[in-house]
């Protein structure tokens, strides 16, 4: 069992038995509005106690995103923005937030221009718990896996609805730390009415895999949360917080996190 993984098995066991609410996990781009307010920001929901921080590294063709964060991450990549110092920037906040873990999430490409295993050996280096490539197949990724086993990152994978029975198992068989599961087909953000059931999609993976579980895309309110709260581990907040943030500015966006994850308030 990884690092990451016994983290959050010991955090859910210590919720109260009051509540079955998923740990909080929570995405931040780097650099938007500008470095200092994202790193303001992310400080800002550490202090709120949230389990697990997501960090985007900004690229200009994220292909699994939805309008919100596509718009972010341009706007971010108006200055020229570098892998090397966000990884100083999550080092500090790694060191000075021991009690959450932070997971870095981008495309491909800028991992492989920054060089797939010294970017794994500095993201170790960093505090980085795990990475997020969704553009990165688990069949093309021998090195990057390779990587992340010497450094102890856990290479953190995606699954969706429509993800075939027999690619499941196979992706669901290599997972460490937890398992993404996109809670619909598409982007990120947006309307999640058309979709699968979405426990009946959980206990599927489930069936797959001991790796916990973590339910993102299209998650926007805590009903959506309790809805998954016993077949999910992890609730991911992207869009919908982004959105808040941009509308209402961060101190409604942090009671926003308070109010969809009650054992927040405890911290």
């Amino acid at each position: 069992m990884s690092q990451l993984q016994k983290f959050i098995t010991t955090r859910k066991s210590l919720l109260s038995h009051d509540t079955n609410t998923p740990l909080a996990m929570t995405h931040v781009i780097y650099g938007y509005p500008s470095v200092e307010e994202s790193l303001q920001w992310m400080k800002t929901l550490l202090d709120l106690g949230v389990d697990i921080l997501e960090v985007q590294f900004p690229f200009s063709d994220p292909v699994a995103d939805g309008p919100t964060i596509v718009n972010a991450c341009h706007k971010a990549l108006s200055v020229d923005l570098k892998i090397s110092n966000c990884l100083l920037h999550l080092k500090e906040l790694s060191r000075h937030y021991p009690n959450s873990r932070i997971v870095f999430m981008s495309y491909l490409n800028p991992v492989f221009k920054f060089g797939v295993t010294q970017f794994i050996e500095e993201a170790s280096l960093s505090g980085i718990s795990g990475v997020i490539l969704p553009d990165l197949a688990i069949d093309h990724s021998q090195d990057y896996q390779e990587a992340c086993a010497q450094f102890q990152v856990d290479p953190i994978w995606l699954v969706t609805p429509i993800t075939p029975s027999r690619r499941l198992q196979k992706i669901a068989s290599q997972s460490t730390g937890f398992l993404y599961c996109v809670s619909r087909s598409g982007v990120t953000g947006g309307d999640n009415q058309q979709q699968l059931p979405l426990t009946a999609y959980l206990e599927e993976v489930k069936s797959h895999t001991d790796t916990p579980l973590a339910i993102g895309f299209g998650i926007r309110s805590k009903s959506q949360i309790d809805d998954v709260a016993n077949h999910a581990d992890i609730a991911i907040i992207g869009s919908a917080l982004l959105e808040r943030y941009d509308n209402q500015g961060m101190v409604a966006a942090a009671n926003f996190v308070k109010d969809l994850f009650p054992h927040l308030n405890d911290v």
